[in-house]
């Protein structure tokens, strides 16, 4: 039975989600290797999450580097595929496409890219990427027609030609039922939302799961299951104080976007996101992280003293999950990691086989 894997981000290349740039990224990337990590993931923020990767991908020689997420609809399905097969061969085979649809207001307003129904769009997406791939890495002729996406013309001058390696894989970032049934259908792996439960993803995501998988004729022994955790901690009561105020500040933005607002209201809080989202509009960002008591975010995050992570890591991920995302997007003692990382590295993965 295969360990867990452990994967970290390099954010912009600092040590939070709002420090450093590309000039950062070579060190943080080998640093994480240095440490023990199985991959690196990188957001798509501030900086292209592919430029990111292909400097981690340059000064590092065995992580995986994944998009975690690059947003789908603010791109073609060629400009993904060619920027994950670029990756995939300069890498020597080490890339993992991570894909999200983000929500409509960014798509239209931040991106001015047009919004359709977003699973069905996701789908064909994902189709048209792998029949790019096709072309390039097997011959194929390049036909492909959606409703959404058309891809018909391959001319020699920008054909990459084969990268010498497999596919990279897609892991789909999703957390509604009609995503999660898209990512079974069509994706390699399941990219899990910081803002999860078990209990959602027990109770909604995985029989939304098993259905798309039935589709594919696959079970859940030919599909990853990375979940991206909430970790909180620190080698002291300090810092795990100013920890536990930037994960509930963080908990409680995801919880103002009424996207994500099914989460709370499958544990019975579904006042909350609405409150979020009205304070939210005021300003009052430090207010909505005290609307968070310690049992909500017991059930969003793990938080102990860093020798305690890798055992509440494990009992929360139950079998089901195969690869783990730390995500502590705050200052912390570098030095803490790799012996969280071990620790983790030491539980056994995925148990469910269908």
């Amino acid at each position: 039975m295969a360990k867990l894997k452990v994967d970290g981000a390099i954010f912009a290349g600092g040590e939070n989600l709002y420090s450093g740039g590309l000039e950062d990224v070579p060190q943080r990337a080998k640093l994480m290797e240095d440490a023990g990590y199985d991959g690196v993931f990188t957001l798509d923020t501030n900086i292209d999450p592919f430029m990111s990767l292909l400097l981690a991908a340059e000064h590092t020689r065995r992580i995986e580097l994944i998009t975690g997420v690059a947003i789908a609809f603010a791109r073609s399905p060629m400009t993904l595929a060619l920027q994950a097969w670029n990756l995939q061969k300069y890498s020597g085979g080490r890339m993992i496409l991570g894909l999200g649809s983000q929500v409509r207001a960014h798509i239209e307003n931040r991106f001015s890219m047009p919004w359709a129904a977003p699973a069905e769009k996701m789908r064909e997406l994902i189709l048209a990427i792998r029949a790019i791939w096709d072309c390039w890495g097997r011959g194929a002729p390049l036909n492909f027609r959606g409703k959404h996406y058309k891809h018909t013309l391959m001319t020699p001058v920008f054909n990459p030609g084969p990268c010498g390696h497999a596919d990279p894989k897609i892991y789909l970032g999703a957390l509604g039922p009609k995503m999660i049934e898209v990512a079974g259908e069509v994706a390699d792996g399941l990219y899990g939302h910081p803002f999860n439960t078990m209990k959602f993803i027990e109770d909604v995501q995985m029989p939304c799961l098993r259905a798309g998988l039935e589709k594919s004729g696959r079970t859940l022994a030919d599909f990853d299951m990375p979940a991206m955790i909430i970790t909180i901690t620190g080698r002291d009561a300090g810092e795990m104080a100013a920890a536990d105020f930037a994960m509930r500040k963080l908990l409680a933005f995801y919880g103002s976007t009424p996207a994500y607002y099914s989460v709370l209201e499958a544990h019975g809080w579904g006042d909350l996101g609405p409150r979020l989202n009205r304070m939210s509009k005021e300003g009052q960002w430090d207010a909505m992280a005290d609307l968070f008591s310690e049992d909500m975010v017991a059930a969003f995050a793990v938080k102990g003293a860093p020798e305690e992570i890798p055992d509440l890591i494990a009992a929360r991920c139950n079998g089901m999950i195969d690869r783990v995302t730390l995500y502590a997007p705050y200052a912390s003692d570098p030095s803490i990691w790799p012996a969280i990382v071990r620790g983790i590295q030491a539980h056994e993965g995925k148990r469910l086989q269908q």
